[in-house]
């Protein structure tokens, strides 16, 4: 495990890109510049020799067959038979596609590790650290977070490389909630970051 206090080792760190699905993105207007600092963030990344993890929600007839009506946020898209798998609204934004040897997994909950492999697939990598963006800030961001926490990863949140609609609700979890567990940045710090400055 890292010493907190020391810069993150980027060959142990991974930028998760979370819900950055055209579905999603094309549903909140004005992002061209959150995902062009995206697009940055993972270049510095893979620069560095660290990881990208993309995280994207998508449903089979069997998940939303699995989707209780409790379920306040997907009982919907599960009668509504939304986001299926293969659904274009469900493929990753093309500016931020993936490349070979990234990972990609497929969620069906708020959460990135909640109903996927991935903590297995970071541990497998020898991935201590993370770095979160996505939309949106109170959903997968927030629930990704305290897992993560909970699972004792290193974490960072890029400030500037998430988003939400309400923006009252981002400024807290930014500002009050996701220093208690992560380190707030701006994309901009990435490089310096990495490179131990």
């Amino acid at each position: 495990m890292s010493n907190p206090g020391s810069a993150p080792d980027p060959k142990r760190t991974a930028l998760l890109v979370m819900d950055f699905q055209r579905g999603v993105t094309e549903a909140m207007p004005g992002l061209d510049p959150l995902v062009a600092r995206v697009r940055q963030a993972i270049a510095d990344v893979r620069a560095h020799g660290g990881t990208i993890g993309y995280v994207r929600v998508a449903f089979t007839e069997d998940d939303w067959a699995a989707v209780p009506a409790v379920n306040q946020i997907f009982a919907q898209a599960a009668q509504n038979r939304a986001m299926h798998h293969q659904d274009p609204s469900t493929a990753i934004h093309g500016d931020l596609a993936p490349e070979p040897g990234d990972i990609v997994v497929r969620k069906t909950r708020v959460g990135a590790m909640s109903t996927t492999d991935l903590d297995r697939q970071l541990r497998d990598r020898g991935i201590d650290t993370l770095i979160l963006a996505g939309l949106s800030t109170s959903g997968v961001v927030l629930s990704t977070l305290i897992e993560a926490a909970d699972r004792d990863y290193r974490l960072y949140v890029l400030a500037d490389g998430t988003d939400d609609r309400d923006t009252q609700t981002r400024d807290v979890l930014l500002s009050r909630v996701f220093p208690r567990r992560a380190q707030v940045i701006a994309a901009a710090d990435l490089p310096s970051l990495l490179a131990g400055s």
